[in-house]
């Protein structure tokens, strides 16, 4: 049965237990642009106790260097690249050190700027993603467009993420290069989240646009590289070696059950569910024994709310 943390002494306890607190971002430090109360002090709580905290974030429409600036904006002080692993950066590393795609082959992108610019900073050349024209030509479509027949024989991978300029035009190009050289060509999805929360309201997520180009090609991705998938957690381990050894040392916050919750339970880490996102107390008490998170809680901010 999972824990509810309602009182100063467990907040102490769990500072006690853990030396690394591994974060979610959106539902957990902020909803969309609005950070959620006492989040700047919780952090700085965990600061001064020495633990290392590390966000994890399966939104792959920003790179490492957004995120920078987003918790600069919001006033989350401190912040370095090197504790930031958004699904963009873990997409980008496995291209790089896992699929060892050459440089001199280009990704094609069915994505945002965040994914276009983790894939730079390693050398790669995309196509697909933000490309203005794609965005402004895909409103009146075309099956005659010439673009779906002089597809670029230098793409030697296809990445595919959350997109907000979707059209049936950046579908259909997608389509054929998962469909080219007899569906050779590397498929790898930035996450499988369905939805995400935002003002109050669930959107579409990743998941879902990779769903369509998934049934519609007939091929699964070869490599998911958010939560809950491991791959992520493995780049986090190598980083942090220590939390390797010895993953109970580690705490999952987050506020989905299905990604996060698992993520770091399939890591070997505790986890504990924050309700400011889409999960209920409700939800939490119809769960199997096995699916429940460690502890719960009802916002992150109540670590430094209920310390005072």
């Amino acid at each position: 049965m999972s824990i509810k943390i309602t009182s100063k002494d467990q907040v102490n306890q769990l500072l006690d237990k853990y030396d690394y607190f591994l974060f979610d971002c959106d539902g957990v430090l902020w909803l969309g642009d609005h950070l959620l109360p006492s989040i700047p002090e919780a952090i700085s709580l965990l600061r001064s106790k020495n633990k290392q905290v590390i966000f994890v974030t399966n939104n792959s429409t920003k790179s490492r260097n957004d995120y920078l600036k987003k918790f600069e904006k919001l006033g989350i002080p401190d912040i370095s690249k090197q504790e930031i692993f958004g699904s963009s950066y873990a997409s980008a590393i496995f291209i790089d050190k896992i699929l060892k795609l050459p440089k001199d082959k280009k990704v094609w992108v069915l994505g945002e700027k965040g994914i276009e610019q983790e894939l730079h900073e390693l050398g790669y050349t995309t196509v697909g993603g933000s490309d203005p024209d794609l965005i402004s030509s895909g409103v009146d479509f075309d099956s005659n467009d010439p673009r779906l027949n002089k597809l670029d024989n230098d793409v030697g991978c296809v990445l595919c993420g959350l997109v907000f300029n979707l059209n049936y035009l950046k579908l259909s190009l997608t389509l054929q290069y998962l469909l080219k050289d007899k569906k050779t060509i590397p498929f790898i999805a930035t996450n499988i989240d369905s939805t995400f929360p935002a003002n109050g309201k669930l959107l579409i997520g990743a998941g879902s646009i990779i769903e369509t180009v998934s049934f519609a090609s007939g091929r699964q991705p070869e490599a998911i590289c958010g939560k809950p998938n491991q791959s992520m957690m493995n780049s986090i381990k190598a980083d942090f070696p220590d939390l390797g050894k010895t993953p109970k040392r580690g705490l999952m916050i987050g506020d989905r059950l299905n990604t996060d919750m698992k993520f770091g339970r399939d890591g070997g880490l505790d986890t504990l569910l924050v309700l400011t996102g889409i999960e209920t107390e409700e939800n939490v008490k119809s769960l199997n024994e096995n699916e429940t998170p460690t502890y719960y809680i009802n916002k992150l901010g109540d670590f430094h709310e209920l310390n005072n």
